[in-house]
């Protein structure tokens, strides 16, 4: 796991604190049964797994999407936004996991592709700079990693920062 840089310059700055994020939303699914990532601990019906297609979507949308790049379909319509958190029966955690990482190298790929001053256009029509997509890809998955705490607490009772997670 590597530590964001002390002296880093500010695209790989917060590609390092995005990344990590990452890291942490996916060490907080790890060694827990299906049914455990299926199960909604809380009123909302949030699962663990469905942050993991939840976020997976967001990367195609915010990366690929705002940049004119090719990704797989996002699971949510206008009607239906919160489509891409729920876990349907017939997608399987090995399933919602690929999508996840072919999400992921296909937002890296941008991410190396591009610089933080180059701009795309957001989904809702604002023309934004790769650096705003970072900021906001890190701001989303330290979110949803806190929420991932939570759940997983209550789920089994493990807390705290994984191992390797430098402070």
């Amino acid at each position: 796991m590597r530590r964001v840089p002390f002296t880093g310059d500010e695209k790989e700055s917060l590609y390092v604190a995005l990344d990590r994020h990452r890291d942490a939303l996916l060490w907080k699914i790890d060694g827990l049964s299906d049914e455990d990532l299926r199960r909604p601990m809380v009123p909302s019906g949030t699962t663990l797994l469905g942050m993991v297609k939840h976020v997976a979507s967001v990367e195609y949308t915010w990366f690929c999407g705002t940049f004119g790049r090719e990704s797989l379909e996002v699971p949510y319509t206008e009607d239906d936004w919160d489509s891409d958190w729920r876990i349907e029966p017939w997608e399987t955690t090995e399933g919602v996991l690929a999508y996840f990482a072919m999400a992921r190298a296909a937002a890296d790929a941008v991410i190396d592709e591009l610089d933080v001053l180059d701009t795309g256009t957001a989904w809702y029509g604002p023309t934004v700079t790769m650096r705003w997509v970072l900021i906001h890809m890190v701001e989303e998955y330290a979110r949803h990693a806190g929420h991932a705490d939570i759940l997983r607490e209550l789920i089994d009772g493990a807390t705290g920062p994984f191992e390797g997670y430098p402070t």
